[in-house]
């Protein structure tokens, strides 16, 4: 349950990051009102997920998939650049992600 909770904690990470490029320095109310939300939620749960996992894996975990999800997103509906670069980058990440959650005994 603790990895499952990690998951939605990454992806509510994604969700506020994205509200909060669309807040415009939280000028505009809604996506003010899901980036805090979102927040909430996010911090929530890793909190939870640190009940069972060792800080340095959640937190690597968890901002290893807001970084890969907002990227994503960045690119599949804000319209940012691709490049080799970006993308060998986002790569590395994941190849992050993948040693520290084999190297949890959890």
């Amino acid at each position: 349950m603790a990895w499952f909770m990690l998951v939605v904690a990454g992806l509510f990470e994604v969700l506020w990051a994205v509200s909060m490029k669309q807040s415009q320095g939280f000028t505009r109310f809604i996506p003010s009102v899901i980036t805090i939300v979102g927040m909430l939620v996010s911090f929530g749960l890793l909190a939870l997920s640190m009940r069972t996992l060792p800080l340095g894996t959640a937190y690597t975990i968890w901002t290893g998939i807001g970084a890969i999800g907002a990227f994503v997103v960045g690119i599949s509906f804000l319209g940012e650049q691709v490049n080799l670069m970006r993308i060998c980058a986002a790569v590395l990440i994941v190849g992050g992600l993948v040693l520290m959650k084999l190297s949890s005994s959890h």
